[in-house]
């Protein structure tokens, strides 16, 4: 039965064991090819694969093995594969294609899987490409081949389209297109390709052609000649970095399928270009047999072709082939022999593949090699595929020998999983200055969450838990009822009764609001229950200015997702203070968001409305009720402030601590309804000013005449620490504090001198009280509020106790960390931001400086890190230096040193007893631009990205091993201050993350200075 052929329900060919004879040759070297080999060797059909030359991926690997047969000697290919009886060649660059070693190794009798060189046109030769395009009308960019660079240039700046897009019509590998911004680039590219060969003799003949929009997407097909199966879509991402920023590369991953690519589309891109690409082939005499690769903008128009590729893409190869169900040596075969008909191949339709590249530190410029690689066993581990690119094997390990040194691939149920577990790869594996983006897919994953079909309910209306929040809050409602008002939900309005409310002669009075960004603390906080109340009383604290007593209050929810708990939260607390001030309830965000309003009604005797300006006089003193703190205005600013500390919203304060600073700044509104209305109501008040939004400045002049003002004393009454810390940290002036805060007097009082103790104590009775002020004639042109002592007050009140995240015990578990500054300490700050939260490994818990009185100082004392000032210059050496700083060191018991701006260079000795202890930052991928003035070097020297890295500090400057870098694109008219501006953003970012992978244990130093990752 030996060779004899099973056909399976799928048509998929299986065959017995006893037919494993077949040897395979793969051309090439990198990720494409190992994966070819990969999925080769998975045939029953095949006893072994040849790669030639290779890479360390595929040497001497189960059924794979490299060859040194010179690929590029047709004639030494075709003895070898006499020689090794190979049954099968295939090519896997465009070099050999374009060369004709599919029509070499054909003509000897030898099988070979790719196009002929004159089929390979459709690569090789752009200008060919764009004339068949034409001559068939298959959809692409307009354009023009030029062999002047002139004339290509005159072209650019004629053009009725914008013809930004300039080719090298010949082979760059993946690299010959430049997309310019403007013509002046354009031509600048026209320039580089044709004069100054920066693509050698691929750009003696170059393409203009028309920029289009769109989204960019691969669709590859098998072709015999005259049957086409096409394989998944799939979408590369040339640039470097993240976002598609950086320069253009040869690829830096790939997803597939793509799920924006309707079916619909797909089986019209297949008629009209793959189809027609091959039926005209065909026609013209070149029958097209191997992969063809369309590169494809989905523009307003429909797909257009921007180019083809004469083989499987790198690295789309690598992301297509894993979700091949059928056995790729058979569709090979069946191309060859012009039979795909009866071989069509299978996909997994039921899985998403993702490939991650990883490439050397410099790439798509020049670059290091023999750098060790290490964890690829770990991948392999963790359910992955690892193709390697370039990569080479010296003394029994692994190093790199490449621009791209491999690809990382995982195949999961969805893109977001398979992306995740391509990212959870791309960790394991290291290697120095490695560059990898982390957002393959980015707008295939975007689509999938905003294209399911819509209902009401994943709009954000969920009429089911709108109902069962309705009877949730009826009990807080009906506890507000009141005389004249049933408070009742579910109905279309509410009544009001004045009659039984006990009112003969009522003037109705309302007052809306809101509470403004206070919302926003209070979300963040996850604190919802006292955020009512602030809404309450900046409604009913308002109509107390007119005497009138609240009545009813209604309040509006709105929300981008309805959080039953939450909204039941937030509404109990507008119950609760509805009843503390004596009236009746009735009743576009991002989820977890939602925003408040309300609007009470209240009423008033006609000869009791307030304010009386006829009755006030100068003379007359002002009375101030006590503020529960901030209340609900100015939270924009506060928000501000808090950012710019170096404290936030889960710091503890108080002098117990037993407060965050969240909690403090989320103290409720105080309401003054019940217990001020009596005193409203005794007619020895002229006026009562609620102080909202506008401070002291803004609110007390509404409630005088035009010909008065007032002088306050802020040393007549307490003003909150809370106040204190605002204007310190916020570096405000008197007059931005009076007009934006209520500086702890949430209302005022003004009455006659002689009945102003009795008032006074009245109120002292349910209120904390002050006289602060007296009623006086206004000058022209004077101010109507004059708020004396302000700036004493605030800074004798500056007693806000912080208690830091290190101060009081140590917290267990995590690495002790000392911070050394010259300066400004911007990276102390994201130091401190970041050991702040309870999943940080580690914690600060001293900064040492080597000059007095600097910024970085400071910035940790508001944290309540202990500092130290040992200052250089009061030592002979450095050596008595650093054993001074070692003392303190050894004081605090601390484990980890971070320089962060820290200007004076460590004696050895110092050095080498830290030895992997001490973190340092610098602002260029090291091993390029070490030392002093790294922005000029680089700008000197040209380069299109720079960045920073994290490394430990050895006896040689900017020479430790490398912990951590982040790239950050060189820009054109970039100057070393905008570019150190940038970098320094970077440096926020890559730090706190460095020191989190040392204090985990994720990294160390080993013996010579090696580093080992866990």
């Amino acid at each position: 039965m030996a060779g004899v052929v099973f056909i399976n329900a799928a048509k998929e060919l299986s065959v017995t064991p006893r037919a494993m004879a077949e040897q395979v040759l793969v051309i090439g070297s990198g990720g494409r090819e190992h994966a070819l080999a990969w999925k080769l060797a998975q045939s029953p059909h095949i006893k072994h694969v040849f790669v030639a030359p290779g890479n360390a991926g595929t040497a001497d690997s189960g059924k794979i093995s490299n060859s040194a047969v010179p690929v590029s000697d047709h004639a030494a290919v075709v003895q070898f594969c006499r020689d090794q009886d190979i049954r099968l060649v295939v090519v896997g660059p465009e070099v050999p294609l374009a060369a004709g070693i599919v029509d070499d190794l054909t003509a000897a009798g030898i099988k070979c899987f790719g196009p002929t060189a004159k089929a390979a046109q459709l690569e090789s030769s752009k200008s060919f490409t764009k004339a068949f395009l034409d001559r068939h009308e298959i959809p692409t960019a307009r354009w023009k081949s030029f062999t002047d660079a002139k004339a290509a240039c005159a072209f650019i700046n004629s053009a009725t389209f914008p013809a930004l897009v300039v080719k090298a019509s010949g082979l760059a590998a993946g690299k010959g297109v430049i997309v310019a911004s403007t013509k002046e680039e354009a031509c600048k590219a026209v320039t580089e390709i044709m004069q100054d060969k920066s693509f050698g003799t691929a750009g003696e003949t170059v393409v203009v052609e028309e920029l289009l929009e769109g989204e960019e997407i691969s669709y590859l097909c098998f072709s015999d000649g005259v049957t086409i199966a096409p394989m998944p879509p799939a979408q590369d991402h040339k640039r470097l970095m993240d976002g598609d920023e950086g320069p253009n590369t040869g690829g830096m991953g790939a997803y597939s399928p793509a799920p924006q690519i309707s079916k619909d589309l797909l089986q019209k891109i297949r008629e009209t270009v793959l189809q027609k690409t091959v039926d005209g082939m065909r026609k013209e005499g070149v029958p097209y047999v191997g992969v063809l690769y369309a590169g494809l903008m989905l523009t307003k128009d429909g797909p257009k072709v921007l180019e083809f590729n004469c083989r499987f893409g790198d690295p789309e190869c690598q992301v297509i082939l894993p979700l091949l169900r059928s056995d790729l040596y058979e569709v090979m075969q069946a191309v060859i022999s012009r039979r795909l008909a009866t071989t069509m191949p299978v996909w997994k339709d039921d899985s998403a593949a993702v490939t991650v590249v990883m490439a050397s530190q410099g790439y798509p410029g020049t670059y290091p090699k023999g750098l060790e690689i290490t964890g690829l066993a770990k991948a392999k581990q963790l359910g992955l595929e690892v193709f390697h690119a370039g990569t080479a094997l010296k003394d029994g390990r692994v190093v790199t020998s490449g621009g791209r040194v491999l690809t990382v691939t995982a195949i999961k149920e969805d893109l977001p999983a398979a992306l995740r577990e391509a990212n959870l790869g791309v960790a394991a594996i290291h290697f120095q200055g490695a560059t990898y983006r982390r957002d393959i897919g980015y707008r295939a994953i975007a689509f999938l969450r905003q294209s399911r079909g819509l209902t009401y309910k994943n709009s954000g209306v969920d009429i089911e838990a709108g109902n069962t929040l309705v009877q949730k809050i009826k009990p807080f409602a009906a506890a507000t009822s009141r005389s004249g008002c049933n408070a009742e939900l579910g109905g279309f309005a509410g009544l009001f009764d004045l009659k039984a409310a006990g009112y003969r002669d009522p003037i109705l009075v309302s007052g809306t609001d809101g509470v403004g960004t206070k919302l926003k603390i209070a979300q963040e906080c996850q604190k919802h229950n006292t955020i009512g109340q602030d809404l309450v009383a900046m409604c009913v604290n308002d109509i107390l200015a007119q005497g009138a007593e609240p009545l009813f209050f209604l309040d509006y929810f709105a929300c981008g997702k309805l959080d039953v708990e939450v909204a039941q939260g937030v509404i109990a607390g507008i119950a609760d203070a509805c009843r503390k001030a004596g009236c009746a309830l009735l009743g576009m965000y991002p989820p977890g968001e939602y925003d408040l309003a309300g609007f009470a009604v209240g009423a008033v005797e006609r000869g009791q409305m307030l304010p009386q300006l006829d009755r006030i006089t100068e003379g007359d003193l002002v009375i101030g009720v006590a503020s529960s703190g901030i209340h609900s205005n100015g939270f924009s600013l506060v928000r501000k402030i808090v950012e710019k500390s170096s404290l936030d919203f889960s710091s503890r304060v108080g002098v117990s601590g037993d407060q965050t600073l969240g909690e403090l700044l989320l103290t409720p509104t105080k309401l003054y309804s019940k217990t001020l209305l009596p005193v409203l109501r005794s007619g020895h008040v002229k006026a009562y000013a609620h102080i909202t939004g506008g401070g002291l400045l803004e609110n007390i002049p509404r409630v005088l005449p035009q010909s008065l003002g007032v002088v306050l004393d802020a040393l007549t009454w307490k003003i909150p620490e809370i106040f204190s810390w605002l204007h310190k940290e916020g570096n405000l002036s008197e007059e931005e504090m009076a007009r934006t805060f209520n500086c702890g007097v949430g209302a005022v009082l003004v009455v006659q001198k002689e009945m102003a103790q009795q008032v006074l104590r009245d109120i002292q009775a349910h209120e904390t009280a002050w006289l602060i002020g007296k009623v006086v004639s206004l000058q022209k042109g004077s101010d109507s509020v004059k708020v004396l002592n302000l700036h004493r007050a605030l800074q004798a009140n500056r007693s806000l106790c912080v208690h830091s995240h290190i101060q009081g015990k140590i917290q267990p578990g995590k690495v002790k960390v000392a911070v050394l500054i010259s300066g400004t300490g911007t990276n102390l700050e994201a130091l401190i931001n970041s050991t702040k939260k309870d999943t940080s490994y580690a914690q600060i818990v001293l900064v040492i400086s080597n000059k007095a009185d600097v910024e970085g100082l400071r910035k940790a004392e508001r944290a309540g890190i202990p500092t130290r000032v040992i200052e250089h210059t009061r030592y002979q050496s450095r050596s008595e230096f650093d054993s001074a700083v070692d003392k303190v060191l050894e004081e605090f018991s601390v484990e980890l040193i971070c320089l962060a701006g820290f200007m004076r260079i460590l004696s050895g000795p110092f050095v080498k007893k830290w030895e992997g202890k001490i973190l340092n930052i610098h602002p260029s991928l090291l091993p390029s631009f070490k030392g002093a003035n790294a922005h000029r070097l680089v700008l000197q020297a040209g380069v299109r990205v720079t960045g920073c890295t994290v490394h430990f500090v050895a006896e040689e400057v900017d020479a430790g091993a490398i912990i951590f870098q982040e790239a950050v694109p060189v820009k054109l008219g970039d100057t070393e201050a905008t570019l150190a501006e940038r970098v320094k953003e970077a440096e926020h970012r890559a730090f706190p993350a460095a020191l989190q992978l040392v204090a985990s244990g994720a990294v160390r130093v080993g013996e010579a200075g090696k580093i080992y990752w866990k």
